[in-house]
């Protein structure tokens, strides 16, 4: 990595281990242009001329009567409105006199080691051995605004962090309509793109789609207050050739939890812009004289080397520079959840005996899931009411949890901290803490409203509930959930002016209480939730190492939710677990151990009523969570590879590999989806691996059946590819495990 300036040229460096980002002043004004992000360029001192600004005569020092065609045409670091580029705005400004228009110049800039955090934000980290980041100051002197654009990049991963910061230097009150977080305009007429995004709903969320970009805009976006299921924060500008293994991909993602927008456009000359931010609709910030807001941080990915180069450098960056705490680099619990088990229909009795028959089978924690607290037996009350049913669980949390413990599992519970149900004691008392708009009646999402967590006392309220219960016990894991997106937006606690702050005040209220909770209590596992994988961002990745993926536990549906997830996000956060049969979410049946192998790319756990398995199924468990002790380190630090997709080939066969850093080690693990009458052996080429050396594999199948594969070259298994065991039957599944000898 390095960051360079080259004065006498006005050119700045931004370079990674294989890629580089190059911005170029321009004109009398010092606009900041964007000249080239890819692979890494030679001489630095020809930059200028590839922004165009000699090419035309319309440039605003040479020629002011064509200013507008300069400003719709250059290649602007931070685009503003108002001033003649008609292209999306990443800056949208208004004055005391309701005016909208800034112009920003590069007034200086600074080199420094590390990075600074974000007050109140989720971002990526670094020290100065590992990390350097790029600051240039702009100006506005006509709005006495200043905005800071930050560029980080972190040794050995090629990615780039960006986020602006914008400040009132005025006297005069500035209304901020718009703040994106990252511009990048693009000049590639070599090349052709296609947009990749992330869509799908409750219980197949996150599936790829790929669609070629067209002139004008392509986004995706949430106005739900959460990222949530529909869309991700996450796209790609892949050019149309790119697969898995080749070409070049862009890849962008947003820390951040709340409504945002992530677009590229093409214009009338074939550029692109790529933008991503907080969504604009229903936004905007008041900023008194002497404040400033920070943007939420984006990130920038260049692969060479397809889309799984593009996954290795986000896994890599979020893994080392984005999740924190002790849980970060181990192995997590192997945990039960009584969820699909019993639904609200338990008491302490029910759960001690649960407990009982996972701890016989190598099950390390038991998580209480929804239904323990104030009068709730179904999901229509007490939400906001934080404290311990003890008509349902005899004897109280401390002795449950003191019970379970001497069984030898840990203990978790589940918590939905910001929502607040009509029939609880806290709506009853508070009713004005509920997000609502004066004199209409507040929308209602299974049966519960949003608490208005922009407020201190009610954040304090349900935090001091929190964490009552969990000093009450010896509680190791917190699943924290929401389960509706925001409607109705409005807040008794804000001004008509602020009226447009509520949804990202909620987000950093929402951030604000994580970080107290694992500040508070620095060893708890915190797995994050929306109704399954509704919040599935990287600005949640900050506060807890794991999230859950989808309320769809179906091995089968699993594949497409958690190849798009791996997509951008490391399999070590991906909460995924083996279930009941049929399934809950689609009624299919899948056998067990399919569903092992496949929740096996992600934390690891069951959601199943253990005491009434079979004591076949019983017996599979201890062989699953030896599988699981056996290969987690290399699941959840090793290069992941798709080979193959079922979307792409017809709802045949879905494949995956993960490759250790020093690639002695591989798993590759096989779905059969469908079987195919009178058809050959399956032939599959593994990747990743160390030419130089020779592999031993070995399969195990979903039927139990192990065989050795023999003994080849890398070259060979690379280039020519390895024929498996055929399968027989839909939904069969096998490992294979490759040892370098």
């Amino acid at each position: 990595m390095n960051i360079a300036y080259d004065k006498e040229h006005k050119t700045f460096s931004v370079e990674t281990e294989k890629s580089g980002y190059y911005i170029a002043l321009a004109d009398g004004a010092d606009f900041a242009g964007h000249v080239h992000y890819g692979r890494k360029l030679g001489r630095k001192d020809d930059l200028l001329h590839l922004l165009r600004v000699n090419e035309y005569p319309f440039t605003p020092s040479k020629l002011k009567r064509e200013k507008l065609s300069f400003f719709d045409a250059f290649l602007w670091e931070y685009p503003c409105g108002g001033m003649g580029d008609y292209r999306e705005s990443a800056l949208d400004i208004r004055n005391g006199e309701g005016q909208s228009a800034v112009s920003l110049s590069v007034r200086s800039h600074e080199i420094i080691r590390g990075k600074k955090p974000l007050a109140g934000l989720p971002a990526t980290w670094g020290s100065d051995s590992d990390c350097m980041t790029l600051v240039l100051h702009c100006k506005d002197d006509i709005l006495h605004l200043e905005v800071d654009l930050y560029y980080s990049v972190f040794e050995g991963i090629d990615a780039i962090a960006r986020h602006a910061e914008i400040k009132n230097c005025g006297n005069e009150t500035l209304e901020i309509r718009k703040a994106l977080s990252l511009c990048m305009d693009m000049d590639r007429p070599d090349k052709q793109f296609d947009f990749i995004s992330l869509y799908g709903s409750w219980a197949r969320e996150r599936h790829i789609d790929r669609v070629p970009l067209h002139h004008g805009k392509t986004n995706v976006y949430s106005t739900r207050g959460e990222t949530g299921h529909q869309m991700n924060n996450f796209a790609a500008l892949a050019e149309r050739s790119a697969d898995w293994d080749k070409g070049e991909v862009y890849g962008l993602a947003l820390l951040y939890s709340g409504n945002f927008i992530t677009q590229a456009e093409m214009n009338q000359f074939d550029s692109v812009r790529f933008v991503t931010g907080i969504n604009p609709e229903a936004f905007s910030w008041h900023l008194l004289p002497g404040e400033s807001f920070v943007t939420p941080e984006a990130v920038l990915v260049w692969s060479g080397k397809g889309l799984n180069g593009m996954s290795q450098e986000f896994h890599n960056l979020w893994r080392t520079h984005l999740i924190r705490g002790m849980w970060r680099d181990k192995s997590r619990p192997v945990l039960i959840n009584n969820w699909e088990a019993t639904f609200f229909d338990f008491d302490t009795e029910k759960l001690i005996c649960f407990a009982g028959e996972a701890a016989k089978h190598g099950i390390e924690m038991l998580v209480m899931d929804d239904g323990w607290f104030g009068h709730r037996n179904s999901d229509d009350s007490s939400l906001g009411d934080w404290f311990v049913n003890e008509d349902k669980l005899k004897g109280g949390l401390a002795h449950l949890v003191s019970e379970v413990n001497k069984l030898g599992l840990k203990f978790g519970i589940w918590f939905e901290p910001e929502m607040i149900s009509p029939d609880s004691d806290l709506y009853r008392q508070h009713p004005d803490w509920a997000i609502q708009v004066a004199g209409r009646e507040p929308g209602q999402a299974r049966q519960q409203l949003v608490l208005d967590i922009s407020r201190k006392e009610v954040r304090d309220c349900i935090y001091g509930q929190i964490k009552k219960v969990l000093e009450s016990a010896n509680i190791e894991y917190v699943k924290w959930d929401m389960n509706r997106p925001l409607s109705d937006l409005g807040s008794t606690c804000l001004s008509k002016e602020q009226a447009g702050e509520l949804s990202h005040r909620y987000v950093l209220g929402m951030y604000e209480m994580q970080e107290r909770l694992i500040t508070d209590f620095p060893n708890l596992l915190l797995e994050n939730c929306s109704g399954g994988g509704g919040r599935f961002d990287a600005g949640m990745l900050y506060y807890g190492p794991q999230i859950w993926c989808s309320d769809d536990t179906d091995a089968v549906e699993r594949l497409a939710i958690q190849e798009g997830t791996a997509l951008v996000y490391p399999l070590s956060s991906m909460g995924a677990h083996v279930s009941v049969c049929p399934s809950q979410a689609c009624g299919r049946n899948t056998p067990f151990r399919t569903r092992g192998f496949v929740a096996l790319a992600g934390t690891f756990g069951y959601e199943l009523d253990i005491t009434k398995m079979s004591d076949e199924d019983k017996s599979l468990i201890d062989g699953q969570i030896a599988l699981f002790h056996k290969y987690n380190p290399l699941v959840r630090d090793g290069d992941y590879y798709k080979i193959a997709s079922a979307r792409e080939n017809g709802g045949d066969y879905d494949a995956w590999e993960i490759v250790s850093k020093d690639r002695t080690e591989a798993l590759v693990t096989v779905v059969q989806v469908l079987a195919r009458p009178n058809w050959k052996s399956r032939k599959l080429i593994i990747k990743g691996l160390d030419t130089e050396k020779n592999y031993k594999l070995e399969a195990e199948d979903s039927a139990g059946k192990t065989q050795d594969l023999g003994t080849w070259s890398a070259l060979t298994l690379q280039g020519a590819g390895v024929l498996l065991p055929r399968l027989w039957g839909d939904f069969q599944s096998q490992l294979i495990h490759l040892t370098a000898v």
